[in-house]
């Protein structure tokens, strides 16, 4: 018995995997201004003050640290500053894209392991 298989256009992508996708003349835009609202909604934060920064600069918590719910309300409050902002991709005929990445290592940061951390920045433009 064979299967039959119908595809459909759907249109334009608008929205996948809680990612908001826009698409306009002069660029493509992603962005998760839904998802944020939703889970400042959930938490109870709608209303909250916004900051800047996800954390303060020399705050290392650990594991057994009774601030972790201090920590959680200040990147809610990040989220609340950035709930509008998306990555943004602009149309331009001919050109091509360039992909750049930063790597940056935090020797034995990790006050509860005592491992080293690291992150990577991604830039595609």
């Amino acid at each position: 018995m064979a299967a039959h298989f119908r595809m459909s256009d759907l249109g334009a992508l608008t929205y996948y995997l809680d990612i908001e996708v826009r698409q306009g003349k002069e660029a493509l835009t992603l962005g998760q201004s839904a998802y944020a609202s939703k889970l400042l909604e959930r938490s109870g934060m709608v209303e909250c003050k916004s900051c800047v920064t996800p954390m303060e600069e020399r705050l290392k918590p650990t594991k057994a640290s009774t601030a972790s719910k201090a920590v959680v309300k200040r990147v809610l409050r990040y989220v609340k500053w950035m709930v509008d902002q998306g990555i943004i991709f602009p149309k331009t005929s001919g050109s091509r894209l360039q992909f750049t990445v930063f790597n940056d290592a935090d020797m034995v940061e990790d006050i509860d392991e005592r491992r080293s951390t690291s992150s990577v920045l991604v830039f595609l433009g």
